[in-house]
């Protein structure tokens, strides 16, 4: 009882946005799993480019607040996987990432 006190009443705790903050941006990272079902033509390249940015730049901040966030850090990190993800499936698709194929050469 005495350790989920201490936690209740942490710097880091479910009474501070230090908590909550990170829990609803779990909600991301939620939304793009699902969208890993879609088809990647539905895949919006520059929502998800600024979402990558996004979370790269909320995790520098994770990390330099103090006290660090880890619960925020790793959501964050969580949401930069999923976006890179999504976003390689959309260049893919567009063929940025294919194989090139060597073009004939003219005689």
């Amino acid at each position: 009882m005495a350790a989920f006190r201490a936690f209740l009443n942490s710097p880091v705790g479910p009474k501070t946005t230090h908590f909550w903050g990170p829990v609803a941006n779990w909600g991301f990272v939620a939304a793009g799993l699902l969208d890993m079902q879609k088809p990647p033509e539905m895949i919006s390249s520059n929502m998800t480019a600024a979402m990558c940015v996004y979370s790269g730049l909320f995790m520098r901040f994770a990390w330099m607040v103090q006290p660090r966030n880890y619960l925020l850090l790793a959501c964050h990190a969580s949401n930069e996987t999923v976006q890179l993800y999504q976003l390689s499936r959309w260049a893919k698709s567009q063929g940025y990432l294919g194989q090139k194929k060597e073009e004939a050469k003219p005689q």
